[in-house]
């Protein structure tokens, strides 16, 4: 018995995954066999993950011959083709035991759209992608990698088309080109650059495997010394790893802006340049007034790490590490700087650029915002701010949800615009605001702690200077980054035990909170190292009645 041919597409949302399958059984019709496609929705873990399922006949019905029966779902180990438009993606399914090494061909993007549990980390969570490559290589009897948004960009077109390219051009399907190409004129979506996307990645899948094929014959001593030369590498594709593809070149990044020569004489040349990104960034931010604060916030860190050992302290590495943390940190988000950068030109560039926008065409931008007490209040002055606050919590009492302002702004129209605008001229606010004078204080607390510990022991200095990572996001994260500095400063910094001892239970509190967003791992080493683990933050529980069965 003829069986069918296996193919498993992979495709994340937005990515035309629906479409492609279409075109996949209609080039299977235009060439007289029969095929069946199912789409099996997966978890959202990123904007929603889908599979689609075909299986394709490879000889033609004969007259009053049965069709086939074809499986609704992959089975594990009997895929011919694996197509996916994300590396991790192709993990998944590696995990889930669906390829084989014996039988299945791998053509995967190297692509990443970063999960839920990838962002949330408060360090990189990102995941290694050499790992992830060794992990699919094993499970694979021919591995290719392409870049399906860079060929997608190259032709004007969406990921699925080069995903159909791919599949066209690994060899698997029972037919040629011409039938994919009537299945995309037949669907009559986007035909011309669908058809550009399907053959920039079809022809580089063919010329892979003339290559392969190539150098598999000069292993074997058949190919003659002229078609020898021809080959680049002659290692059989069984022997080699495959290497990803070069990553396009980083933007570069953005020229440091002049620095005053005050500041070049004050200031050694180790934190120059992103003293200078800095002191622009707070201009910009607020005032030159709040950038000069800045610099002497910072003079005094570099004082204090000059006056301890100065031996250690040659690379300056306490001052540049808070060149960087605090700069960040008295830049910190709110409504109106959370505006400004919504109306930023550069925004509305990238915007245009993502979508494929043309010069001729219109982009509507829609805004969602939903600003709470929290956010409101923090513009407000101290006593104003208290009565809102008190106001919220007495509502979360009585059973009721946090107060909060659902929002959506066309920030393509006039209206959208101004109601931005008019945030975004309120810096002379923040200055009168709750949450500056909250977060000025949490910053000199903060800078204290590193002076003193820099003037006894610098790796003390350094140390607690590098905990200004810890303060990063908005919202529950910004206020957890700030509640564990706090506590690492107030327990281990200031215990009674040596300056070496405190530097490594300072530096094993950082990476512990870094390393576990629920704080159950800083618990643990605070615990270790003698401190009182975190108090534990009030929650509100809410009960509900029982509905009555029906």
């Amino acid at each position: 018995m003829t069986r069918p041919i296996t193919i498993l597409v992979c495709a994340l949302g937005g990515e035309g995954g629906g479409v492609l399958a279409e075109w996949l059984y209609v080039a299977a019709e235009h060439a007289g066999l029969a095929a069946q496609c199912t789409s099996i929705p997966g978890v959202a873990q990123r904007t929603g993950a889908t599979t689609y399922y075909v299986e394709i006949h490879p000889e033609p019905l004969a007259a009053g011959q049965r069709r086939p029966v074809f499986s609704l779902n992959p089975v594990p180990g009997a895929l011919d083709l694996l197509v996916s438009s994300e590396l991790l993606e192709t993990a998944r399914q590696v995990g889930a035991g669906l390829p084989s090494r014996e039988r299945t061909i791998i053509v995967s993007s190297t692509a990443r759209a970063l999960t839920t549990s990838e962002k949330i980390q408060m360090t990189d969570g990102r995941s290694d992608d050499a790992r992830l490559v060794a992990a699919i290589q094993q499970h694979a009897r021919t591995l290719e990698f392409i870049d399906t948004e860079a060929l997608a960009r190259q032709a004007g077109t969406v990921v699925s088309a080069v995903l159909f390219g791919a599949i066209g051009g690994s060899g698997v399907l029972p037919f040629g080109r011409e039938p994919c190409e009537a299945a995309i004129r037949t669907v009559g979506k986007g035909v011309e650059s669908s058809l550009r996307g399907f053959a920039l990645a079809h022809d580089a899948l063919v010329a892979r495997r003339a290559e392969r094929a190539r150098a598999e014959a000069y292993v074997a001593g058949v190919m003659t010394p002229t078609a020898a030369r021809a080959v680049a590498v002659p290692v059989p594709a069984a022997a080699a790893a495959p290497a990803l593809p070069a990553k396009p070149a980083a933007p570069a990044a953005p020229a440091a802006p002049p620095l005053p020569a005050p500041l070049r004489e004050r200031f050694p040349a180790q934190v120059h340049e992103l003293l200078a990104h800095a002191h622009a960034r707070l201009v910009d931010y607020q005032d030159g007034d709040y950038a000069a604060l800045y610099v002497a916030r910072l003079a005094r860190v570099l004082d204090a790490e000059r006056a301890g050992d100065a031996a250690a302290a040659g690379d300056f590495a306490t001052t540049l590490e808070a060149t960087r943390w605090l700069a960040l940190w008295m830049a910190f988000d709110d409504i109106v700087n959370v505006a400004r950068l919504k109306l930023a030109r550069s925004r509305m560039a990238r915007v245009r650029r993502e979508v494929g926008a043309r010069d001729d065409e219109v982009v509507r931008v829609y805004d969602h915002f939903k600003p709470g007490v929290p956010e409101l209040a923090g513009m407000l002055p101290q006593a104003l701010a208290n009565r809102l606050i008190a106001w919220d919590r007495k509502r979360a009492v009585a059973g009721r949800e946090p107060w909060a302002l659902p929002l959506a702004l066309g920030t393509h129209g006039l209206f959208g615009v101004v109601a931005l605008r008019m945030v975004a001229a309120l810096p002379w606010l923040r200055r009168r605001s709750q949450r500056f004078a909250l977060e000025q204080r949490l910053i000199e607390r903060w800078l204290a702690a590193i002076e003193r510990g820099a003037r006894e022991h610098w790796a003390l200095g350094h140390e607690l200077a590098c905990c200004g990572r810890l303060i990063k996001g908005y919202g529950s994260t910004n206020e957890r980054g700030k509640d564990n500095l706090l506590h690492i400063i107030d327990q281990l910094a200031t215990a009674p035990t040596s300056a070496a001892e405190r530097t490594q239970s300072v530096r094993a509190a950082r990476q512990a909170a870094l390393a576990d967003d629920a704080g159950r791992a800083l618990d643990q080493v605070l615990v270790a190292h003698g401190a009182a683990p975190r108090a534990p933050r009030e929650q509100v529980l809410r009960f509900y009645r029982r509905r009555p069965s029906a």
